[in-house]
């Protein structure tokens, strides 16, 4: 098989993809990884399906200095759609199966600091004389922002959401489809709310408030995943917060949960985890604080 009829092949395999009903954020990660792999066979002369043209892809990519968690979702991807190939019977066996995946490196992410949340949170304030698409982008990202922190929502989840998606007098949120297809419902409170209908009541007056996203973009588009991203890190740089993701958000919310004494299976209920090992993986950063700080709380030396 060449490059060229994996190619077509590949648009194929999105088809089942949204059949299946997979996130945006998934057919984008897998729609990429296998572009990516499929313009790197080419550029080489590889012929793409055999188990050495993906492990000197794999290699090639951390060569070039992707992180190990990139080069393994660039080859889950590859992986993905070799499997789907054989269920189809385009290739008469799939020659990824039993690939070892690159060795993910233990990384510990530190949650954003109150210094921090409150300048993100600063950077978000309409500037005097702000024109209603200033006033509307500025309410929003606080909005979104404040949301994040409080619910620790995923990326994805909060651009996905529907204006019915959200119960202000409830103080709550639902995620419809959350990652592996499951919903849940996010809780939120009044400072949340508070910035909600400050954004929501200047939507009203949008030319496009006839939508039913809850987000609007910016001259007159919808709002995307990307979008998050870029509005986020810009909100980021004014504050001065270097190193930001989005995804910090959620490690920070996360961190806040326990410390303010909430208890971990109230976290994964609202986090929208089902595995323990997914909530020390995000709040191990500041494990030994809280340990420390609740320790201080029981006085066990007090004889």
């Amino acid at each position: 098989m060449t490059p060229a009829d994996a190619e077509q092949l590949a648009y194929s395999w999105q088809l089942a993809l949204r059949a299946e009903r997979k996130s945006p954020q998934t057919l984008k990660t897998y729609g990429d990884g296998v572009a990516q792999f499929l313009a790197y066979c080419t550029e080489n002369n590889v012929e793409p399906m055999t188990r050495s043209s993906l492990n000197i892809f794999t290699a090639h990519l951390l060569d070039k200095g992707a992180a190990a968690s990139t080069a393994r979702a660039r080859q889950l991807a590859v992986r993905r759609f070799s499997s789907w190939l054989a269920e189809e019977g385009e290739i008469t066996a799939d020659p990824f199966l039993g690939i070892k995946a690159p060795k993910l490196d233990e990384r510990v992410i530190e949650p954003l600091t109150s210094d921090e949340l409150r300048g993100l949170i600063k950077a978000c304030t309409p500037p005097k004389g702000a024109t209603p698409a200033e006033m509307l982008r500025h309410r929003r990202d606080e909005a979104m922002l404040r949301l994040m922190l409080e619910s620790g929502m995923r990326a994805g989840e909060v651009v996905a959401l529907q204006l019915a998606d959200v119960d202000l007098p409830g103080g709550v949120a639902t995620v419809t489809r959350g990652k592996g297809g499951k919903g849940r419902i996010v809780p939120f409170g009044p400072e949340v709310a508070l910035a909600l209908d400050r954004y929501l009541r200047l939507r009203r007056s949008h030319r496009l408030a006839d939508r039913t996203d809850l987000w609007l973009g910016d001259r007159g588009k919808g709002f995307s995943y990307d979008a998050l991203h870029k509005t986020l890190a810009m909100r980021a740089d004014a504050a001065g917060i270097v190193g930001f993701h989005p995804h910090k958000l959620r490690h920070t919310a996360a961190h806040r949960w326990l410390a303010a004494g909430g208890s971990e299976s109230g976290l994964m209920a609202v986090a929208g985890w089902t595995r323990p090992d997914m909530l020390m993986r995000y709040t191990k950063a500041q494990a030994s604080a809280r340990v420390a700080e609740e320790a201080r709380g029981l006085n066990l030396g007090e004889l």
